[in-house]
């Protein structure tokens, strides 16, 4: 079978031209794609939008990406950041520990891993630094190769981006709490991943985030010249005055 494979794709060279070839010599060249109940390569991110979040993680395509993502879940690096950069209709962004897109983790840089997945709803990808426009072969090179701990959640398809960015996971459930994402760039109350975790760790289930405490009430203020005595600004209703009592009448 891969003999038949291998001529087609040589047959394909002279017909077609070697930018196709070498797309059909990698099609024949692909590993199986990794199962999607092998808990090693399911990730979960427990959102501060309601629910969790589970990832199909692709070893098969971005190896290395995906090993940066179980590494840094594991030191729970992702526990508590935010989504900084969320464009209605394009993608969430996370993994940045200053809040930014300026930051990443201590770990190297990984190298570009483009595939063939491409950037529909629900395509996790790995964010990068962007080359300057007119920049040379080096400069995008080093662009391309500057993956780090950022990642981005496709809200709607983006072919645009197919083999520009590597694609190395696809939502398998919970969408619905990605939709729910605070859009902003950045978000003036932004959303956030409470956890994230390897399924194989056997984590616990969803826990929502804690009801933030109201906001304590002033100190008691007078309010001069209404014989109200004092009130508390806030919640609490003014006291009402105190009836006085009829003079007494004289006899």
């Amino acid at each position: 079978m891969r003999l038949i494979a291998s001529l087609i794709a040589c047959l394909t060279v002279l017909i077609a031209g070697p930018a196709v070839a070498q797309d059909m010599v990698q099609l024949v060249q692909r590993a199986p794609a990794a199962s999607a109940t092998d808990k090693e390569n399911l990730l979960y991110l427990d959102l501060s939008t309601g629910g969790r979040v589970i990832i199909w993680l692709r070893p098969d395509v971005a190896p290395k990406m995906v090993e940066r993502i179980k590494t840094l879940t594991r030191q729970h690096f992702y526990d508590g950041l935010l989504f900084h950069r969320v464009i209605d209709g394009f993608m969430a962004q996370t993994g940045d520990p200053k809040g930014n897109g300026t930051g990443g983790s201590t770990l190297p840089a990984v190298p570009a891993e483009f595939n063939y997945l491409p950037h529909v709803r629900g395509a996790v990808a790995a964010a990068r630094e962007g080359a300057a426009e007119g920049a040379d072969a080096a400069a995008k090179k080093k662009a391309e190769d500057s993956a780090n701990s950022q990642f981005f959640i496709v809200f709607q398809p983006r072919l645009s981006l197919d083999k520009k960015y590597t694609v190395f996971g696809r939502v398998l459930e919970g969408m619905q709490y990605v939709d729910t994402i605070e859009r902003g760039e950045p978000p003036q109350n932004p959303s956030r991943i409470l956890h994230a975790y390897v399924a194989a760790d056997n984590p616990p289930a969803y826990t929502p985030a804690p009801v933030e405490a109201p906001a304590a009430l002033g100190p008691p203020v007078t309010l001069p010249g209404t014989g109200l005595g004092t009130a508390t600004i806030g919640t609490k209703p003014v006291a009402k005055p105190t009836p006085k009592k009829p003079a007494a009448k004289k006899k």
